[in-house]
């Protein structure tokens, strides 16, 4: 794995596939923190309200549940949108930035859970000091939150959907066939992987032929695992082909 001056990351995965992630910079990772913070503060105010009825019965049970459930609302919020939207949060979201597992897998929830639950240490002493510095002196610009989970903040510029008939063949996809399969490709395979293999199939007559058979056969065999289509139903495809029919639903054939 490398970085260069463009704060380009590449990473290959176990499979040998390699992907290169733009690395979100300190600035719009604080814009997108701030847009986080501001829709905790809105909705937690509304909470507060509701919480502050037990001061009727006692302060100081009053101000432990607010203090706690601030704390409790805020690591849950950030928790559970970045799990649900694989990686993003709403400020992420907007601004087009993502959590990626730092070695090109899966992103899991424990990863996800302890990079947020030390974002109390990123913010010390204020104003997200310790984070913002510790970015600034690692070239995957991480934070320790993200040190510890091994994850990286990348961004996703916005990109027009790829002209997939110039690369359309005559054969029949047969994996339309697969419902579950497509569902959980759909699932699974991030903005970036799709790309990436959509670049690899219009790039593919720059390689030469024992380097297509190779790239080929790495992507298929992770779109595969990917699919996990039952082997009772697999059918003799090339992986190119195979590689091809993913793109094709992935891009496609979205009904």
């Amino acid at each position: 794995m490398n970085t260069d001056r463009t704060h380009l990351w590449r990473v290959r995965t176990p499979e040998g596939v390699a992907f290169t992630f733009r690395l979100a910079s300190p600035v719009l990772r604080a814009a997108a923190l701030m847009i986080d913070l501001a829709v905790v503060s809105i909705a937690w105010s509304v909470i507060a309200v509701v919480l502050s009825l037990l001061k009727l019965f006692s302060e100081d049970i009053a101000g432990l549940v607010i203090a706690l459930g601030y704390f409790l609302f805020s690591q849950g919020y950030n928790i559970a949108i970045e799990w649900m939207w694989r990686g993003q949060s709403l400020g992420k979201r907007v601004l087009r930035l993502r959590v990626v597992d730092a070695r090109g897998l899966r992103l899991t929830f424990a990863q996800i859970a302890l990079r947020n639950l030390l974002r109390f240490v990123d913010g010390l002493p204020l104003f997200y000091l310790v984070g913002g510095v510790t970015t600034l002196l690692n070239n995957r610009a991480q934070r320790l939150g993200d040190l510890a989970a091994d994850t990286l903040v990348v961004w996703e510029p916005a990109e027009s959907v790829p002209d997939f008939a110039a690369l359309r063949g005559e054969k029949y996809n047969s994996l339309r066939s697969h419902g579950p399969a497509v569902a959980r490709l759909r699932q699974a395979v991030s903005p970036s992987e799709a790309r990436a293999a959509w670049s690899a199939l219009a790039r593919r007559d720059e390689f030469d032929a024992e380097e297509r058979v190779k790239l080929f056969a790495e992507l298929a065999a992770y779109f595969r695992t990917l699919a996990a289509v039952p082997p009772e139903m697999n059918e003799p495809v090339a992986d190119e082909q195979f590689v091809r029919n993913v793109v094709d639903v992935l891009y496609v054939n979205r009904n």
